[in-house]
């Protein structure tokens, strides 16, 4: 039986309407929708798609296209031409990145002369003048990516370090450290920190998700949809400690607010090749691990703007969020927070595992390196 339902309907409404209808369809009973509605002035406008969308009897998930619309928005993070032809960077025999050919002969030819390549099948390296200490190599390295700066090659300067390093366990001790912007041009790992702020609705017990509004003078996706909070794993901070800086400084969340609700959930990884191409072959490698956190908040706080970084906050059910998933919904989430909400649903059984793709959804959350 096909059930049309208000655009403002809740989850729970939902459930009551299917059991009410379960001896007209004994097995899933399938709803669907007309996305258009009149939407407070703070939300993001709605795409006029259908959307389909269904629960089993569990109250599950339980949607073919819902999955693929997952699959879309997870490739999306993971973007990696069959044809590409990489380099790797290498410092005292560890792998740190991967470089195309142009961006190392690049990096070779800016002064000062720190980057080296013996010969065409040989990976770039950092040369003897870049010394072999923490303090002179990041000297060093600065030195070749401001000159980038300088020049405009390098954009969306931020003024802050990153630790390089070939996995987690050594970022208290890098090989050096980088400026954030400059990164994917040397396509090191990158780490990150990504929060899903929940609250539970007093009239239904629904959960809902905080989004934010990012600002428009932002270096990256000006004026998209991001989570509550995330940021970047800088250098001389633990995972916890800079989640406590983030969400003070982008959401105003008091540190007693986080630690009480704050819980570790896993990590999601991604690689693509893509970035700000200068000349054809010049793109950059992004190899990123986000590690997820879920913060469950008082259903009377409300984020606030900080930093200028976001301009306005928001909460969606995540029946919105999953419509947001649409490769033709106009208004999306930034790329990367995807696989986090992704992962949040699944691990918190919103997605029947009996869903067709489950498990390549599964796997694809985590395609880059986990290291």
């Amino acid at each position: 039986m096909l059930l049309q339902y208000s655009s403002f309907m809740t989850m729970g409404m939902m459930t009551l309407l299917l059991k009410s209808a379960s001896s007209f369809a004994p097995h899933r009973h399938h709803l669907i929708r007309q996305v258009a509605r009149t939407v407070p002035s703070q939300n993001p406008p709605r795409v006029n798609v259908r959307v389909y969308s269904s629960l089993d009897n569990n109250n599950l998930w339980y949607d073919p296209s819902l999955l693929d619309h997952m699959l879309f928005r997870i490739n999306e993070c993971n973007s990696m031409p069959n044809d590409i032809n990489l380099v790797d960077f290498v410092v005292d025999g560890e792998k740190l990145g991967k470089v195309t050919p142009k961006v190392a002969e690049r990096l070779c030819n800016t002064s000062p002369s720190i980057f080296q390549k013996a010969d065409s099948d040989s990976p770039l390296t950092l040369g003897e003048s870049a010394g072999n200490t923490l303090e002179s190599r990041t000297k060093a390295v600065a030195s070749v990516m401001e000159e980038l700066r300088d020049s405009g090659y390098i954009t969306g300067w931020r003024d802050e370090m990153y630790p390089v390093a070939n996995n987690f366990d050594k970022v208290t001790s890098p090989v050096f450290l980088i400026e954030r912007a400059a990164a994917s041009l040397l396509g090191v790992m990158e780490y990150g920190v990504h929060i899903n702020g929940l609250i539970i609705s007093e009239d239904d017990k629904e959960v809902k998700m905080w989004m934010a509004r990012r600002s428009k003078t932002k270096s990256k996706f000006p004026s998209m949809l991001d989570h509550i909070v995330a940021g970047g794993q800088p250098a001389g901070l633990s995972l916890l400690d800079n989640v406590i800086k983030e969400c003070e400084e982008e959401a105003a969340i008091p540190e007693e607010l986080t630690k009480r609700g704050i819980k570790p959930a896993g990590v999601i990884s991604y690689e693509n090749y893509g970035g700000r191409l200068k000349d054809e072959g010049e793109g950059v490698m992004n190899r990123v691990v986000l590690f997820c956190f879920d913060l469950m908040l008082p259903k009377d706080f409300v984020p606030s703007a900080n930093d200028g970084e976001v301009e306005s906050f928001f909460t969606w059910s995540l029946e919105e969020v999953a419509q947001s998933m649409h490769p033709e919904y106009d208004d999306p989430i930034k790329p990367n927070c995807y696989p986090v909400i992704i992962d949040f649903m699944l691990r918190e059984g919103h997605i029947s595992p009996d869903s067709p793709k489950y498990l390549e959804i599964v796997r694809r959350l985590r395609s880059g390196p986990c290291c």
